[in-house]
């Protein structure tokens, strides 16, 4: 019976489909945001559609459904990201007192076999809580992405995957592939140069109309 089974296909293979769907499926969405907001409000696009008092409002049902679904991305997103700095943070706090603080150690069984730490809940509370107040605080949200999309998009996206790929496929120097990959590189360097200028442009903007929780 194994016989008859198809073989699975290679990792690198599923990993290489995975990845292209997923950068065609999310760029078309962002590539439509953007489109489709120039064309409704022109230079005044808001940097939220959804939220934005220039913005649209109807249909409710809509507006209603897109913020959710943003809202449960957001927190999965945040969960993903902020795991890094838990384990970093409690891993030096427990070489550094784990030996001799109870409070870093104690645990305590609050259903069955289900235990929590002390130490986590204050430690996890209070960056989510300080987090919090800085996005609040923090009025020019959108500008300070777009700077740090706009900084990290070329080399982390376009040049280091494009150097390593050329190494890779030992791709001739001066070849139709190599001018072409190049080029593509030299373009996007372009966007993302004047995608951080503009981000600028609104930081220093906003930071001239600056009001704490605006």
């Amino acid at each position: 019976m194994q016989d008859t089974l198809k073989a699975s296909p290679r990792e690198n293979k599923v990993m290489k489909e995975a990845t292209c769907v997923g950068i065609i499926v999310s760029s078309a969405f962002y590539a439509l945001c953007g489109i489709l907001g120039y064309v409704a409000f022109g230079n005044d696009v808001p940097g939220n559609l959804l939220t934005d008092d220039h913005a649209f409002y109807e249909p409710y049902w809509l507006l209603g459904l897109a913020n959710a679904c943003i809202a449960v991305h957001l927190v999965g997103a945040y969960q993903v990201f902020s795991q890094p700095v838990f384990e970093f943070v409690e891993s030096w706090c427990m070489r550094k007192w784990g030996g001799t603080s109870r409070f870093m150690r104690a645990e305590y069984n609050i259903v069955g076999r289900l235990e929590v730490s002390l130490f986590r809940i204050v430690w996890r509370t209070t960056y989510v809580m300080t987090t919090m107040l800085v996005a609040l605080i923090f009025p020019f949200f959108n500008a300070f992405v777009g700077l740090l999309g706009a900084i990290s998009f070329w080399p982390l996206t376009i040049y280091f995957p494009i150097k390593m790929y050329i190494l890779q496929a030992h791709i001739q120097k001066w070849s139709l592939s190599w001018i072409s990959l190049h080029t593509l590189s030299f373009v996007c360097f372009i966007v993302s140069f004047l995608a951080a200028v503009g981000s600028i442009r609104n930081l220093i903007k906003s930071v001239l109309h600056y009001k704490p929780f605006a």
